[in-house]
């Protein structure tokens, strides 16, 4: 989970561009600061709503897949391990998470797993050794969270 939240407006500008650039220039020509502020605090209201979202949509992710090891893991000590791990890293391999963690990496493998079984992770490369596992769910909501609805259309 984000420890802070972050506002990236870069997004907003570039959907807007025409706005954006011609409000620049009509605050260097004119003055018109109060049309450019205007804009500015527009975006950040809008990106700010949508940063929110995206919080919110992990945050209960999050507590449903916890919720769901904790029902239906035959592990749930180490699942839960590296579920938590999960949360500030969505790609990992077993040994990746096990030095993260006091768990060995066969423990880690099994607890990937009984993940994959569960269907929260999903092993991204087909490979039976050095095998990369993904949280895609996690992944898709902050892809979700990258855009905005006019960056969109």
């Amino acid at each position: 989970m984000l420890r802070q939240l972050l506002l990236n407006l870069s997004l907003y500008f570039k959907s807007r561009r025409p706005d954006y650039y011609r409000l620049l220039q009509e605050v260097r020509e004119y003055g018109t600061w109060e049309a450019w502020l205007e804009f500015f605090l527009d975006g950040v209201a809008e990106t700010a709503d949508q940063t929110f979202e995206t919080a919110s949509r992990i945050a209960r992710l999050l507590d449903d897949d916890r919720g769901r090891i904790v029902r239906e893991s035959e592990r749930t000590g180490s699942v839960l391990q590296i579920h938590d791990i999960m949360r500030t890293s969505p790609y990992l391999t077993a040994a990746s998470a096990a030095k993260r963690s006091a768990l060995t990496v066969p423990t880690v493998n099994a607890a990937l797993d009984q993940l994959q079984r569960l269907g929260i992770v999903e092993e991204a490369t087909g490979r039976r050794r050095g095998r990369v596992f993904v949280y895609r769910a996690y992944m898709d909501i902050l892809s979700d969270g990258a855009g905005t609805d006019a960056a969109r259309s």
